[in-house]
């Protein structure tokens, strides 16, 4: 396992960051094993949010916590302020009333980095900094930073904090991988992939912002599941998300680049997606949610292949010289 740290916290951080998503409490034969295994093999940090499974997923990593006794040894991501079915929640009460509830589900007092889930332009930054701020010097959370606010917008939060004597931003999680996506699959959120974003990697290179990128996967795409010809044999939401999103021509050559590269290193299709996410020319966390041991030791594999530049960009627009 390679590491690598955030402003706020002196605790070494998994390159690889292990989601919680699929987590729950009310199947914990399954949950607490799983953890297990993966702090046995070196993962350290783990990702979840205030709105995973009603509050399950942070419930069963609190527990996993506390009854293992390693709060000291792991780093703990969370998110709050998602909407909900009846309104959009970027406000100071739901920020502070998530925070609470999420130590409490975590059993902690203090989370080492908390994260906006989502932003409403249309709020003003400050009153949030402010009460991000707050809780900082209460030692509730360490650091925080936003999943899916636009550099732009965090660069918003930070000029204020400049001028204000206010800790900033101090990393962001946007969609980031090999696939660009026709749209977004969720609502709210933002994507780093493709030309249409070059210019916000371009911010995140300047700032050397950690970046805890989620879906190297493209929503599943680079699982090998999808092919041009059963597109219309998927009749499960999640994988009707995918297709709508990321299964264009475009993408799919992509995917026989990725293919090839793989033959050749001897490394799978979801190994080098992967692969390309964490050699990117950013300060990358990848949050990838296995679930199972195997999975686990796959991504830690693909972590030793190295990629070139123009091996990033032979996979990315099939132009340049030719790792194969």
């Amino acid at each position: 396992m390679k590491y690598g740290h955030i402003p706020g916290s002196d605790k070494p951080i998994g390159r690889i960051v292990q989601g919680t998503i699929m987590l729950h409490d009310r199947d914990m034969e399954f949950a607490h094993p799983l953890l297990d295994s993966l702090y046995e093999q070196g993962c350290n940090a783990f990702d979840s949010a205030h709105g995973y499974g009603g509050g399950g997923s942070e419930r069963t990593l609190g527990e996993w916590i506390d009854t293992r006794k390693v709060r000291d040894e792991v780093f703990i991501l969370t998110k709050g302020c998602h909407p909900n079915a009846d309104r959009d929640r970027v406000t100071t009460f739901d920020l502070s009333s998530d925070l609470h509830d999420s130590l409490v589900r975590l059993r902690t007092d203090h989370i080492d980095l908390y994260l906006l889930h989502r932003d409403d332009p249309s709020k003003p930054v400050g009153p949030l900094v402010d009460r991000l701020n707050q809780h900082l010097q209460e030692g509730k959370i360490l650091a925080y930073g936003g999943s899916n606010w636009s550099a732009a917008r965090i660069a918003e939060a930070n000029k204020y904090a400049a001028a204000n004597g206010c800790a900033p931003f101090v990393a962001s999680s946007p969609n980031f991988s090999l696939a660009d996506p026709r749209e977004i699959p969720f609502r709210g959120c933002l994507t780093i992939s493709g030309q249409a974003a070059k210019e916000e990697r371009k911010w995140y290179q300047k700032q050397k912002m950690p970046l805890f990128t989620w879906s190297s996967l493209a929503q599943g795409f680079f699982s090998g599941r999808f092919r041009r010809d059963n597109l219309d044999t998927f009749p499960d939401p999640y994988d009707q998300l995918c297709v709508r999103a990321y299964c264009s021509e475009e993408n799919f050559e992509r995917l026989d680049r990725a293919v090839a590269l793989g033959t050749r290193t001897g490394l799978t299709l979801p190994q080098i997606a992967v692969a390309y996410v964490l050699n990117y020319p950013l300060n990358i966390f990848a949050l990838i949610g296995c679930q199972a041991p195997e999975e686990w030791q796959a991504n830690v594999a693909a972590m030793d292949l190295a990629l070139s530049p123009s091996d990033l960009q032979w996979l990315d627009t099939g132009t340049g010289p030719s790792p194969l």
